[in-house]
């Protein structure tokens, strides 16, 4: 029981950072829009707003409705790999300033970032989505929860990528 509420405690933290990262995305929103951005890959967003709830609420059911227990070998090292994947994410929002966003935005005339995590990855944030999706449910066995986010996470990745990828070709090239 004791494990049950630490859990729910560190998946309410994540859903906190999730909104901090709302109110950033929104800012730089206007501020892009401003500068004659312009939006690509909108119409898988709301699947991916349903998908990354869906990962907060699956990993807060399964535990509760009888999920495994807490396992130490397990929890531990995938606790890691949350806070791992939180200091990533970050990094990239500061490293992208206000081009950081949960859309798809590009903004004309500004020069692609290839700077801190992105001279390591072109995608470092989808890293940390990853990274994060199997390894908080992990944190207290969460099993069915972690394989399916990640399935259809694998999907949405594929598909967020290859929009993101032509957005950037088509001011880039």
């Amino acid at each position: 029981m004791v494990s049950e509420v630490w859990y729910t405690v560190l998946v309410g933290l994540v859903a906190l950072e999730r909104l901090a990262e709302l109110t950033v995305a929104k800012r730089n929103m206007a501020w892009s829009l401003a500068r004659g951005a312009r939006e690509s890959g909108f119409s898988h967003y709301p699947f991916m707003v349903v998908l990354h709830t869906g990962l907060l609420a699956g990993c807060l059911l399964e535990v509760w409705l009888g999920g495994g227990d807490f396992l130490p070998a397990l929890g531990w090292p995938m606790l890691a790999l949350v806070l791992a994947a939180q200091a990533l994410r970050w990094w990239c929002i500061h490293t992208l300033g206000h081009q950081w966003n949960t859309r798809i935005l590009v903004v004309p005339g500004l020069p692609r970032v290839t700077s801190g995590p992105y001279r390591l990855f072109a995608h470092p944030n989808y890293v940390a989505v990853v990274v994060e999706g199997f390894a908080l449910p992990l944190v207290h066995t969460a099993w069915i929860t972690a394989v399916v986010f990640t399935v259809l996470n694998a999907w949405l990745l594929t598909v967020r990528i290859r929009a993101e990828n032509d957005a950037l070709r088509s001011i880039y090239a």
